[in-house]
């Protein structure tokens, strides 16, 4: 780590104006880089969504860990949330890890009509991932590396989870229901680096479905049912200065489209209408001789959620349609 300081500080003024740059003129949260570039929930990824790579790791016995910080301002509505993971790589195919996510309210109240109470509390997050065929198997260049994995949130205290059903039946006028604490998202997703257009500038590109009936990575509690959701990500690695690396990219995720609510007669229905989020990205590698990640960036996640046939009255924004993100990955 210290010889990684040592090379960071060295080359910080040289680059820092080429930052101040691209984020002046980039929306921006994480893209992607190296193994070791964890994202939000953990896996080895861009922000909110997994690569097919895994955390570095020989072809027999484990690798070092990388851990990472994420913070996410989520807006005065449903407040801000950071997250801290560690993933362990082994056998060069596989990764495992642990993530705890905390988060503090926000204060809007009276223009989210009582929707702030829902957020509060802590989530815990185990995630797992096997790499079916690495990139290039079989000397094909055009051949992407094939991934599978599994995401399990547990103490998820998002929006009505019983603690604060009170205030998921005001907001909602319903008089009783509750969420459970526990979702998931189970995935396959594809990578591939493509040189093929141009050397100078490598493209990334990702793509994937998963299963969840996770709303919001959770953010949004329980969705009606597991559903199929499309996820992507595109991203372009430039060679900045002091032999740093720059990525500029994006990603979607396709949302459940409802979040999950018990009616008084027992029956599961469905509320509001979440949107397709979005992640605009840079992410800085100081330097090659550490495994020292910095991601800046963007989230659109949700503003206005519309109304539902369910709740046809119900029409909130929840303000989060652009915010800032922050993460910090480093491989031991």
């Amino acid at each position: 780590m210290t010889n990684c300081l040592r090379n960071f500080l060295v080359s910080k003024v040289t680059w820092k104006r080429t930052a101040q740059v691209l984020l002046l003129g980039i929306v921006v949260p994480p893209a992607i880089a190296h193994a070791q570039s964890l994202g939000y929930e953990g896996p080895t990824g861009i922000f909110v969504t997994p690569l097919a790579s895994t955390a570095a790791s020989p072809a027999k016995g484990l690798g070092n860990p990388s851990v990472s910080f994420h913070f996410l301002a989520g807006g005065p509505v449903i407040g801000d949330f950071s997250t801290i993971s560690i993933t362990e790589g082994f056998a060069k195919r596989f990764e495992i890890g642990y993530t705890g996510e905390i988060q503090n309210p926000g204060s809007d109240h009276v223009n989210a009509v009582n929707l702030s109470p829902l957020w509060n509390g802590t989530m815990s997050i185990v995630h797992g991932k096997a790499n079916l065929i690495p990139e290039n198997a079989g000397n094909t260049e055009w051949v992407p590396a094939i991934s599978v994995g599994a995401i399990g949130r547990f103490n998820d205290n998002n929006v009505g989870d019983g603690s604060n059903s009170a205030a998921l039946h005001s907001a909602l006028s319903i008089t009783s229901g509750t969420q459970t604490r526990t979702n998931a998202d189970f995935y396959v997703v594809g990578t591939k680096v493509v040189t093929q257009i141009t050397k100078k500038v490598p493209w990334l590109l990702n793509a994937g479905v998963r299963g969840t009936n996770a709303s919001l990575w959770g953010l949004g509690g329980n969705a009606p049912d597991y559903t199929a959701r499309a996820f992507g990500a595109v991203a372009w690695v430039f060679t900045g200065p002091a032999k740093s690396t720059i990525i500029l990219g994006s990603e979607v995720a396709q949302q459940p489209k409802n979040i999950l609510v018990t009616l008084t007669s027992g029956a599961k229905a469905g509320v509001f209408d979440i949107p397709t989020s979005e992640v605009y990205a840079v992410r800085v590698v100081p330097s090659p001789k550490c495994k020292l990640n910095l991601d800046f960036g963007v989230l659109q996640a949700a503003g206005r959620i519309g109304a539902s046939p369910t709740l046809p009255s119900v029409n909130v924004d929840l303000k989060a349609r652009a915010r800032v993100a922050f993460a910090l990955s480093y491989g031991f």
